[in-house]
This record gives structure tokens, sequence and C-alpha cells, in this order.
């Protein structure tokens, strides 16, 4: 149905809620949601109607949680004062009192708000900021005579802020009234902390909030992918001095540019995230330069991300608009010179026709220096037998017999000993190749330095998503993340259409370099002996300080997936030396449902375990 025959929009909104309460109703309206979205984007189709009850369920508080917060305010021994600094610039006098509100409506009542009026030709500005700093003593303002824009008003406001960590706030936003309480007990918990950001939504002239953007830990591809940082950021106001604040000449991008310089001038431990929806990001009023001038916004985005590889020295990157999502970024790191031999091992036991669909791809491979080590059990089952025969003496390919009983995790690390490469690329047998240049992005990514595995986007043999990284705690342990999703689903916030970190990837396609994999002492076969030894592997490169990252831009098929023992003896093993970041798998929101397929709010939010040390590596015996 095209827009121009959708119903008036005052009736959408009733008529998604009778579609919700009748399935076949329901089933004829989803082909029309990205239509329905797009015409009102407050209700963001029956995302938006969900979250608008998940807000009445999990984020709101009442009399009693009001109390609780105050009484633990009141028992932090040291409160620091949260300074926010808030440029303005020609705002609507009412959105204008709104953000100043919803700062006064603060739980915490350790701030301070630092306005500058930047040159408004109205006076209806100065204006409502006399009249707020006349009622509340915490509110200090100044007019600029000159217009210097937003980061150089911002950096205005930041000079007079007088506590040690300062809120970036837009002129039309509002904070949740918890927002800078939940910034205090982060800071409590962590003084040390240079960088805390939170999740956020947005929210239309109506009051109504849509398009939650539930964000992961730090993960700094990410970041370089796209600006998640955001809303709300507090940053150390001495480091915010130290780097000079914002940048002029990345506006409308420029809290973007001040992460990436924070990000790469702090240890990766001092930037906290909070799982909650702390800050409101107003839509529709025109007063916000972003959502005014979007292409400047991408184009200034895309600088700073140029502009940060250029002073981290990352030569040799390229700055591309991300093909699924091109709002957003993708970077294409150079290779290793000369090219560098990619050692494939795989582990067969099993039906020979996805062995051979594998081999077929990997021996008309382009790539070059390419080996191939093939390791089966003693007494390969009596289907490979025909298939190995014709395999002997192929060049590139190597056969490998495992003795003893068969164990994948012990078949890999034989062919990693026997391995030539200094790159090892574990595969299933039955992974195919999709795009072209898989393999170039694979060994670009874990070439550089940092970077423990990579993993690849999966599809399988009827075209979903098979693999996009895997989910500490999904099934017990460990699941797929997004399995079963419509290859044409970007994620929340286009996270599966991205380069990003995950805790762990599966080893159906898995690129490491070799020193790497000798340095952790390769797969665990002894505890491990049917499932998880991708997990392992990954958690203990995690361990070592290496990030774990799954690239969708190296795509691949699994033709037929073997059936996953249940391996109750390694799940336990799993669960005694991995138990409590099992528990809480960082670079997925507690405020998302831990579960495969498309991404859905939790009901309930798993609790934030800031307070949680982390896990020691621990002994492990059966």
């Amino acid at each position: 149905m095209p827009a121009s025959s959708l119903p008036p929009l005052p009736l959408l909104p009733a008529m998604l809620r009778r579609a919700r309460r009748h399935p076949a109703l329901l089933g004829l309206a989803r082909p029309l949601l990205p239509v329905l979205r797009a015409r009102i984007p407050a209700l963001s189709g029956m995302e938006g109607l969900s979250y608008r009850r998940w807000i009445k369920l999990h984020d709101c508080r009442d009399a009693a949680a009001r109390q609780a917060i105050a009484a633990r305010i009141a028992a932090l021994p040291r409160p620091s004062v949260i300074s926010v600094a808030m440029p303005a610039h020609d705002t609507p006098p009412a959105l204008l009192r709104a953000a100043i509100a919803s700062l006064r409506a603060q739980l915490y009542p350790h701030w301070e708000l630092c306005v500058v009026d930047d040159a408004s030709p109205s006076p209806a500005v100065m204006a409502v900021l006399a009249e707020a700093a006349a009622a509340d003593p915490r509110i200090r303002i100044r007019r600029l005579e000159k217009n210097l824009g937003i980061a150089g008003a911002t950096n205005v406001a930041i000079a007079m802020t007088q506590g040690p960590f300062v809120a970036l706030m837009d002129h039309d936003d509002l904070l949740a009234e918890h927002a800078l309480y939940e910034v205090a007990l982060r800071i409590a918990a962590d003084p040390d902390a240079a960088l805390i950001y939170s999740d956020e939504d947005k929210i239309d002239l109506r009051g109504r909030r849509f398009d939650p953007v539930f964000k992961p830990d730090f993960d700094a591809d990410l970041l370089l992918a796209q600006n998640y940082v955001s809303h709300l950021g507090v940053y150390r106001r001495s480091l915010l001095r130290r780097l000079g604040g914002l940048r002029p000449g990345f506006e409308g991008s420029q809290d973007h540019d001040l992460a990436l310089r924070v990000a790469a001038s702090v240890r990766p431990d001092q930037i906290h995230h909070i799982p909650a929806i702390l800050y409101h990001w107003r839509q529709g009023s025109g007063a916000s330069f972003s959502e005014g001038a979007a292409a400047r916004c991408i184009r200034a985005s895309r600088a700073a991300v140029v502009s940060h590889l250029a002073e981290t020295g990352q030569a040799g990157a390229v700055v591309q608009a991300a093909p699924a999502v091109p709002l957003w970024h993708r970077i294409v790191r150079p290779l290793p010179h000369p090219a560098p031999m990619v050692s494939v091992l795989i582990a067969a036991e099993g039906a020979p026709e996805p062995l051979r669909r594998s081999l077929d791809a990997l021996l008309a491979e382009s790539w070059a220096p390419l080996e191939i080590l093939l390791v089966t059990g003693c007494e390969p089952p009596r289907q490979l037998a025909p298939l190995l025969e014709t395999l002997r003496g192929r060049a590139r390919l190597r056969l490998l017999s495992l003795p003893g009983p068969w164990q994948p995790a012990a078949a890999l690390n034989l062919a990693a000993e026997a391995a030539q490469g200094s790159f090892f690329l574990v595969l299933q047998p039955g992974v195919t190749p999709v795009s072209p240049h898989w393999l170039r992005e694979l060994v670009s990514q874990a070439a550089r330095p940092g970077i423990g595995a990579v993993g690849a986007r999966l599809l399988d043999a009827g075209g979903r998503l098979w693999h996009a990284g895997l989910l500490l705690g999904l099934g017990g342990v460990a699941g797929r993340g997004g399995q079963g999703a419509d290859p044409r689903d970007t994620g929340h916030h286009g996270r599966l259409a991205l380069l990003r970190e995950v805790a762990a990837a599966s080893g159906a396609c898995l690129m490491l370099r070799r020193e790497v994999f000798e340095d952790v002492g390769g797969f665990d076969a002894c505890r491990l002996q049917a499932r998880f030894h991708d997990v392992d592997l990954c958690l203990r490169l995690r361990e070592t300080g290496r990030r774990i990252l799954v690239t969708p831009f190296a795509e691949l098929r699994h033709q037929a997936p073997p059936p996953e023992p249940a391996a109750p003896r390694d799940a336990a093993r799993m669960r005694r030396r991995w138990g409590a970041l099992l528990r809480r798998d960082p670079f997925h929101n507690a405020n998302l449902a831990l579960q495969p397929g498309r991404a859905a709010l939790a009901d309930p939010p798993q609790p934030p375990s800031w307070a949680e040390a982390r896990h020691p590596l621990q002994d492990w015996t059966s």
C-alpha cells in the first residue's frame, strides 16, 4: 500500500491497537510497519506501542522509589557536584523552560547549570534564562554578543562550570528525573571515571517517548561506526580542559569528535555505561541542529572519524558509508604486506556433502598463500571415505588424522600445530562464502593490534541470519544472537550492519593470528570435549585484554549446521569457570531480552551489575 493511500494519521493508532488484539489483523499489518513507522515516528510502529507499555512497567518511579533514592543520596559520603553545560540559540521559550525544569526536577540535588545564550536574535531566550537564574541559585547564565556556534558556546559553558564532572545537554531536550542520581552513583563506584554515558530515547512535542537506544558497554569499533555515546554524556572536567573542549569544524557531530578524542586519551575501564534511559532527545521542534541538518551531521561525523584515525596512527584505513545503514560508517582496514598465509583449520566428522561444498569454495579461492588442513578421526565415518580419497594429493590441502577418541577441539589443535600460516581460519564443514572479499575483511581486521579473533556474519541455508556474534548467558552458557532474523534486518540501532565488539564469536568461522592462538594455548580440548571450546577461547583472549569482533562485511552461508550436542558436563565446566561473566554480556543491554532473533524489550530488565568485579580466571576440574 503506498503511503498516500494510508488512512488518516489520527485513525492509525487506533487501528494498530485493534490489530494487536486480533492475530489475523496483526499478520496483515506487519508488511505495512516500515511505512507506518515513517508516518508516525512518535509511535515507531508496534515497537512504539510496546515501548510505552514498557515505560509504565519499568521506567516509572513511585513515591516509595523516590524516598529510597533520597536515602541513598543522603548516604553518599562525598556526593559530587555535577555541572550541566548547555548552549542555547533561538530556543522556543516553552522548550527551553521544559529543559530547565527537567533539571530542577532532578532527584539528585547536587548540580549546577551553566547556560550560554549564543547571541540569539530574540530577547526571549535571555528572558527565560534570567527568570530561571533568579529562581534557582544553582543556575548561572551568560550571553554572547557574537555567535560562536554550538561548539564555541558549549566551550564557554564548560569554562563556567565548577564541578568535577560535566554533563552536556541540548537546549530543548529533557533529563529523566533520576538521571544525575544514576550518574552520581556511577561516580561513587569509580571516582577514576573519565566518561559516563547512558541510554536515550526521543520525545515529541506532545511528550510522547519513542525510539529508545539501548547501548552496549564501551566498544571502540562501534564508536568509529556511530556516535552511540551521544546523550547523556558526562565527562571529567579536567579532561575536557586538557583536550580543549569541543573542536570547531565538526558542528553537528562535535560530540562524536569529543567522544573519540576522550576514548583515545583514557583507559577503556575509565569509560562507563549506565543501562538506563536518562535522556530524552527532542524531535519535531526544529531547534535541534542534528534534526535539521542531517546530511551535514553525517559529513561531520565521517570527518571526525577520519581525524581520529589519522591522529591515532591508524594509517591506511578508509572511511566509507556502511552499505546497509549509510548514515553510519564502515572502516576498511589495510592488509599486511605481503599478504600473509592463511591456514584454514577444519575438523570433519559427518556427512560428506557439506564438507565438499566448503572445500570446493576454498580451493577456488583466489587468496594466496592459503592452505587447508582437514582433520578426521583415525577411523573416519564410512560416508566420508570416498570424498577423502578424491582429496588426496590436492594442492593446498593436507589431510590429518586425529589419534584416539574424536574431539573437535583436539582436532583443531592438531591442525594448528601442523599449520604453516601466520593466520588461522577455523571453519566448520558446510560454511561457504557469500561476499566476494570475505577473506580480505577477516584478515585485515584480525591483523590489527589488540584484536583477539574476528567472526563473520553467517546465514543459514534458507538465507536467514544464523550468526552475528554470541550472547553470553543465552541458553545457559552462550547462544547465537540474532539467529533467525531477516537478513535485511539491520538490528537495534543498526548494530547487525556494523563492525562491533562481542564477548564471543562462533567457531563456525573464526579468524585469528597464530601468535594470539598460541599465546592462550589454543582450544581447551582437555576439559571441553564436545562444545563451547570456541566460547572459552574467546573469553580467554578477552582475559588478556584482546577484543573479539564480528564483521557483517564478511558474509558466509552455513549450508548444514551440525546438531549441537547437549554436553551437560561441558556446560557445567563453563559455568564453573566463567560463571560471573556468563551472567552479564557487556555488549548486550540489560533492557533488551536475552533471546535469539529480533531485538525485543526485556520484561523485566536485568539489573545492572556495576559492583561486580571482573571475574578472575579460576581453576576448574571435572
